[in-house]
């Protein structure tokens, strides 16, 4: 471990705070350090591993397609983006029938900012406080975090009107005549699993159609079966113009994807948008195992059974404990608000002392995304090694 740390120190950029583990194999809900000692993943990789870690079904996938090949670009058709995208289209809302295939969220942000100003042709987008779009200059742009965007105003296009989360009256007062799309994430992931209220989502899609606005909903994280639907916009019964997704699209392989209304996604012709290694086979065939798979197994449907079992049993540490101040969320996607930073901090490390890896986001509050094929006795583990944590930290 330490001769990992001394060349991660000499030669990797410091751009990561990590946490003093390597982990060198994985199965299931659990994964493995260098030293040998095994965790139960509640993580999943920021909600990257949706079956787990190296199912069979993937790992089959990946090594059959590889023996065949791998990258050709898209000078090329591509058999696998082809039946990719077929497959995706019966499990997307109905208003979404073409895509575009990348590498990661970031990239999908990007493509949608792209499509939206050139099918618009407007030159403004509505993004929410408390937001997060990625990293690279447009999508860090619509991320509310000041401390993400500031230190490279230069490169950030100015192009971005942020108004309060689920509060459609400012959204409305904000909406001009260059607004091209409002851009929205179903429920905030970063800034703390920030769940809307039942008419905001419905409110949003009104809004953009009176003002021919159109609306992005950005189901990087919570999309691919999370909440208990196959994208979180589903349980508001809303159909977005462009729709954002990558984590666990790929079970663990890199791959984003840029979904739109046929109308919308025919603004691009040859030569707007491209991206060299996004839809190869390899990565196309990933996704394709991953979907037949959460199929088979009906993954977003045993997401919303476990995820309510497992919101009740935090619930009753809520009960139990005065440093927890709310639990929220939907399905596989939840959220426990602690009283203090330190706390929050402490409960981490002393999971991972205990053997389970939690993630602690905006401060205060542990967020829990763990493989979807997450089973009723993890969950009980968790909640016992969490009380234990709970008393110590309250003493």
């Amino acid at each position: 471990m330490q001769r990992i740390q001394e060349l991660d120190g000499r030669y990797i950029a410091s751009t990561y705070r990590r946490q003093p583990l390597a982990f060198v194999k994985g199965r299931g809900m659990f994964v493995e350090d260098i030293q040998g000692k095994r965790y139960l993943d509640f993580v999943g990789g920021i909600a990257v591993c949706s079956l787990g870690h190296c199912h069979p079904a993937l790992v089959k996938a990946i090594s059959a397609q590889a023996k065949k090949l791998m990258h050709t670009s898209n000078l090329y058709y591509i058999q696998q983006q082809a039946e990719l995208a077929a497959l995706l289209a019966r499990v997307v809302p109905k208003s979404i029938n073409k895509f575009f295939f990348c590498n990661s969220g970031t990239e999908a942000i990007e493509g949608a900012f792209k499509l939206a100003i050139k099918h618009a042709k407007r030159q403004r987008i509505i993004a929410m406080q408390g937001s997060f779009h990625g990293r690279t200059a447009a999508s860090v742009g619509a991320t509310w975090k000041s401390s993400y965007r500031e230190p490279f105003g230069a490169l950030i296009p100015k192009i971005f009107d942020f108004v309060p989360f689920n509060d459609l009256a400012a959204v409305e007062r904000t909406m001009g005549e260059q607004t091209a799309a409002v851009i929205v994430e179903a429920i905030q992931g970063e800034s703390g699993i920030n769940v809307p209220s039942k008419d905001y989502l419905p409110g949003l899609r009104k809004l953009c159609d009176e003002h021919g606005v159109l609306l992005i909903c950005d189901e990087v994280q919570t999309g691919m079966g999370r909440t208990g639907k196959w994208f979180a916009c589903e349980h508001w019964s809303v159909e977005p113009d462009e729709l954002t997704m990558a984590k666990a699209l790929g079970g663990g392989f890199p791959i984003g994807c840029l979904g739109a209304r046929a109308e919308v996604m025919e603004s691009f012709s040859p030569g707007n948008h491209a991206s060299t290694f996004g839809g190869n086979p390899l990565a196309c065939a990933a996704a394709k195992a991953v979907i037949k798979t959460m199929q088979n197994l009906k993954l977003p449907q045993r997401a919303t059974k476990i995820g309510g079992y497992f919101k009740n049993r935090l619930n009753e540490l809520a009960n139990k404990h005065g440093c927890v101040r709310e639990v929220r969320g939907l399905g596989l996607m939840l959220a426990m608000e602690l009283s203090t930073k330190q706390i929050a901090d402490a409960a981490v490390v002393k999971a991972r002392e205990r053997g389970f890896l939690i993630n602690c986001t905006a401060d205060k509050v542990l967020r829990f995304v763990p493989p979807l094929i997450v089973e009723r006795k993890h969950v009980d583990r968790l909640i016992e090694a969490l009380d234990a944590i709970f008393v110590e930290v309250e003493k």
